[in-house]
Formats: structure tokens, sequence, C-alpha cells
């Protein structure tokens, strides 16, 4: 089963109106995160696309991350709920709500707008180079699970 393509304007389309419907009230079914924080949990995948702001791994790492993390990033099996986040992934700090959900949907439309040849073949800040459909599959699997986790 393959998942829905993030890069077509229907599914962004159908993943935005679910973060539309998150309020700051909204709470998590599993985990510990606020909404906001969610939010900026989610934005942390585009960042390592679009923003300098997050350390490359090493070699070693990298090597770790793409045999033991990747599989389980990249492929069509939905995430486990409660699962192990990557440091750079964990928010802890209080976050603005409006801000975030503003910036993920930003964030989710330049990806979109970048389309599907931006991204094939393109080098990932963990794993190395992906094919389109693993970015698809990182993309839309991530939020999918945390739209999911809050009840959108």
């Amino acid at each position: 089963m393959s998942l829905p393509n993030i890069f077509s304007t229907e599914v962004t389309e159908q993943i935005i109106a679910r973060i539309q419907k998150l309020t700051p009230q909204t709470t998590p079914s599993w985990g510990k995160m606020s909404v906001a924080q969610m939010c900026a949990h989610c934005c942390v995948t585009y960042e390592m696309v679009y923003e300098n702001k997050h350390k490359q791994p090493g070699a070693f790492m990298r090597f770790i991350l793409k045999v033991l993390v990747k599989p389980t990033v990249v492929g069509e099996k939905p995430y486990k709920r409660n699962s192990q986040t990557a440091p750079a992934f964990l928010i802890t700090d209080e976050r603005d709500f409006a801000n975030e959900q503003n910036r993920l949907i930003a964030y989710i439309r330049r990806a979109q707008k970048d389309g599907a040849a931006f991204f094939d073949g393109r080098t990932s800040h963990s794993f190395g180079k992906l094919t389109l459909a693993e970015w698809n599959n990182m993309f839309y699997k991530h939020l999918d699970h945390h739209l999911t986790q809050f009840g959108v």
C-alpha cells in the first residue's frame, strides 16, 4: 500500500485542513507534547531541508541512522504510538500555537510548491540520498501520525 502523495495539491490541502482544525486547547490521545509543541516538532523535518539550524550528524551517526532508523522513517509502515524521538525533534519549551501552526502550513506549502522533482534523489539531513517515495513517506507519515495523535 502506498501512502498518499504529499506533493499533490489535493493531499497537501487535506493535511492543511486537518492542521487548521487544531486549536490551542486540542489535547493529544497519547504522548506529552502540547499542540503547539507538536506543530514545532513537525516543522523540524522541514527545517532540516530548508534551514541551516540543525547540526548534521557525523559519519558514524549517519551510518547508524541509515541502517537502524531510516527504514522506519521512510517506509510505509505507520509509526507506533509513543515512539522514541530523535534529540533534534524534542520540543520541551513553550511555543506559540498560532505561530507554530502557521510555520508548519508554510513549510508544507513550500515543499508542495517545490514539488517532486526538487526532492527526488535529494540528500536528506540524516539519511543520505532519498528517493521520491522515501521523501513522500517521511513527510506524509510523520504529519499523519501527529495529526491522528491530536484527533484531526
